[in-house]
C-alpha cells in the first residue's frame, strides 16, 4: 500500500482518507475532489500514473483542508499516529503540512509498531520537520531543491526561511558541498534527489548521478513539476526499487516527459504527467529492467 498525506488549499476540506481515482482533470479520494495542479494533488496524481502503468494497487491519499495555521494539519500527523501499525504500508509519503516537530516524532514512534517498516519519504514541508526533529535519518528519500538543500546543511535552521545561506547563492554549483554538510549534520534521508538545473541523487553521504538530460529550462518555471518528481519516487518505490534507483529513475522520467509535452512556461503541470506512461513505455525497461511484452500493459 502507498499512503501519500499531506494538505491541500481547499478551504473546509475535512480529513478524507481513500483509495485514488480520476475525475475527468481532477483527483477523487472518497468521493472529495482534488485538483491536479501542483502540491500534494500533483504528486498524488503523478504516482496514480505510475501505478496505472505498472498494474499496481491505486495510491491511497490522506489529504486535509489547512488555512496555514496548522489546524488541518495536526489532524493529519493525529491520524497518522493512531492509524499506521494497522495499516498495511509499503510505502509513506508525507507531503505538505504545517511543520510540527513534537507530531513528526509521534508519527516516527508509531510506525516502529508495524509489522514491517514502511519506506519513508517526505518533500516539503513533511521534510523541513524531519530535519528540524532531528529525524532525517529515519527516511528512505527527501526531495528537495537546492534553497531546501542548503536548508538542510543549515546546522541551527529549523526551516528554509531562517538559513544561513543567502537564497540567491544556493545553486547547483553547491550542490556537492550542501549534500556532504547535511550527511555531516546527520540532516539527510539515506538517499537525497536535489531537484534543479542539474538533478543530483546522492546516498549516504555521496552523490551517486547527476540527471541533466533532456535539458527542458521551462520545467523550473511550471508549478508542480518538483511535486511530480516525488510522486514518481513514491510508486516507483512501492514498485520496490531501491531508494537510489527510484530516484534516479524519477528524475529522467519527469525530464523526458517535460520533452514529449514540449514543455513551456505556459504548460500545465497535468500535460507533464499525461506523458509518464509513454517515458515509460519507451524508456523504463532500458533504465530499470522493468519490462512488459508489447501490449501486456493496458496504457501501452
Amino acid at each position: 500500500m502507498l499512503l501519500i498525506a499531506g494538505t491541500v488549499p481547499i478551504k473546509g476540506l475535512p480529513l478524507t482518507m481513500g483509495q485514488v481515482s480520476r475525475d475527468g482533470d481532477s483527483l477523487s479520494v472518497d468521493s472529495q475532489h482534488i485538483p491536479c495542479t501542483q502540491g500534494t494533488g500533483t504528486m498524488i496524481g503523478s504516482a496514480l500514473a505510475t501505478t496505472e502503468y505498472l498494474g499496481l494497487e491505486a495510491p491511497y491519499a490522506l489529504v486535509v483542508g489547512d488555512d496555514g495555521r496548522g489546524n488541518g494539519s495536526n489532524t493529519m500527523y493525529q491520524y497518522l499516529i493512531e492509524n499506521t501499525a494497522r495499516l498495511p504500508l509499503n510505502v509513506l509519503a508525507l507531503h505538505y503540512c504545517l511543520p510540527n516537530m513534537g507530531l513528526t516524532r509521534g508519527l516516527c514512534s508509531a510506525l516502529e509498531k508495524c509489522a514491517r517498516r514502511p519506506r519513508l519519504i517526505a518533500d516539503a514541508a513533511s521534510m523541513y520537520a524531519a530535519k528540524a526533529a532531528g529525524l532525517a535519518g529515519e527516511f528512505d528519500i527527501f526531495t528537495p531543491d537546492a534553497t531546501e538543500m542548503a536548508f538542510l546543511a543549515d546546522p541551527n535552521a529549523t526551516h528554509p526561511a531562517y538559513i544561513s545561506h543567502h537564497l540567491f547563492d544556493t545553486d547547483t554549483a553547491r550542490t556537492p558541498q550542501l549534500v556532504a554538510e547535511a550527511y555531516q549534520q546527520k540532516s539527510a534521508a539515506e538517499v537525497l534527489l536535489v531537484k534543479g538545473s542539474i538533478d543530483h541523487i546522492a546516498r549516504e553521504g555521496k552523490i551517486i548521478a547527476h540527471v541533466n538530460e533532456p535539458d527542458i529550462p521551462a520545467l523550473e518555471a511550471i508549478g508542480g513539476t518538483g511535486d511530480t518528481i516525488t510522486g514518481l519516487a513514491a510508486a516507483l518505490l512501492c514498485a520496490g526499487l531501491e531508494p537510489h534507483e527510484a530516484a534516479i529513475i524519477a528524475a529522467r522520467a519527469n525530464r523526458m516527459a517535460g520533452k514529449y509535452a514540449r514543455a513551456t512556461p505556459a504548460t500545465r503541470v497535468r500535460e507533464i504527467i499525461h506523458h509518464f506512461p509513454q517515458v515509460f513505455r519507451e524508456h523504463l525497461c532500458q533504465w530499470s529492467g522493468v519490462c512488459y511484452p508489447k501490449g501486456e500493459n493496458s496504457n501501452d
